[in-house]
């Protein structure tokens, strides 16, 4: 697996691994003890860079990853998250420093280490200025409690006060052929600051693999039954962009879902895509897409079926749509 850099200086693999879905959010998970088997397979496939968070669960999915790569604890970079009161049955926005020092201390007990490689604030919480939440992470830094400061899903505002007090390694934020929305002002900025990239769905959830359509039934806890982008018309409609990404897919002898990340791995050096499975044979694949080179011609014609099909449906419901920074 070749390998990217983020910031000035983490080194991980070119394909991360999203490992949310090894606990939740689509559908049924599997025995805990197959996925600690799973996340050791990834490492002996490829993989360094591996995505989780406090909220995923909340806290078991964190458990889950803590015990599979404890003992290859120096061959992996691992990222996680804070920002959310987990305390009662409402959750709520909370980055306030002593919450991060509370939430971070929580984090390295459920990932038996003693650092995490890559911490990210989960949302912007509009009630902590940005400045104290990155001075928060830089006493962390300095403490070697944590290696890297990354944010997800914050507006060019809030990157580049953050970046004037702790300078962040990466920013986190949803983006595809399905959704392009970072390039707007995003991936300029990150660009400008040294800023690596670390897009997560970045194949639709799942669409952009080909396997979903009009007629797919969605699982009991599988979130995509809920997303409004995920209706039947919104399915329907949306197949016009899949069928176009089949058709280069179909051109290099690759899947529909390798031509999309390679694609994303296609759009700056210092892009890494974290998509999720649980499937040894799923993860193959998609590592495959750092081995698919798209021509100029597949990148037009990728990027132009993009903008030509108008996606259907909203990211989220309203209330998780506020909590995005813009």
């Amino acid at each position: 697996m070749d390998k990217r850099t983020l910031g000035a200086d983490l080194e991980v693999s070119a394909i991360g691994l999203g490992c949310m879905g090894i606990s939740q959010s689509f559908g049924p998970s599997p025995d805990r003890p197959a996925m600690v088997e799973f996340l050791r397979q990834a490492v002996e496939h490829g993989v360094t860079f591996f995505d989780t968070a406090e909220v995923y669960g909340p806290y078991h999915n964190e458990e889950i990853v803590g015990e599979a790569l404890e003992p290859l604890r120096d061959q992996v970079v691992i990222a996680t998250k804070f920002g959310f009161s987990l305390d009662d049955s409402e959750r709520r926005l909370d980055s306030r420093p002593a919450h991060l020092r509370e939430a971070l201390e929580g984090s390295l007990r459920r990932l038996r280490t003693d650092h995490i490689d890559l911490l990210y604030q989960h949302r912007v919480d509009p009630d902590v200025p940005i400045e104290d939440v990155a001075g928060a992470v830089k006493n962390l830094i300095e403490e070697g409690k944590v290696r890297h400061f990354g944010l997800s899903e914050a507006g060019v505002e809030t990157i580049r006060r953050a970046h004037a007090v702790q300078p962040i390694t990466a920013l986190q934020s949803e983006y595809s052929l399905f959704w392009r929305e970072p390039e707007q002002e995003i991936l300029d900025t990150v660009s400008e600051l040294g800023i690596g990239f670390v897009p997560f769905s970045p194949l639709g959830r799942g669409f952009l693999t080909g396997t979903v359509d009009a007629t797919t039934e969605f699982s009991e806890g599988d979130i995509r039954a809920n997303l409004p982008r995920f209706s039947i018309e919104a399915r329907t409609a949306n197949l016009a962009l899949v069928d176009r990404v089949r058709s280069v897919a179909a051109r290099r002898g690759a899947s529909v879902g390798q031509v999309a990340l390679a694609w994303l791995l296609a759009q700056g050096p210092s892009i890494v895509p974290i998509p999720g499975t649980r499937r040894l044979a799923r993860l193959d694949e998609n590592l495959g897409a750092a081995d698919v080179t798209l021509t100029d011609e597949d990148l037009t014609e990728l990027g132009e079926a993009s903008t030509q099909v108008k996606v259907v449906g909203d990211r989220y419901p309203e209330a998780m749509q506020q909590m995005i920074d813009r």
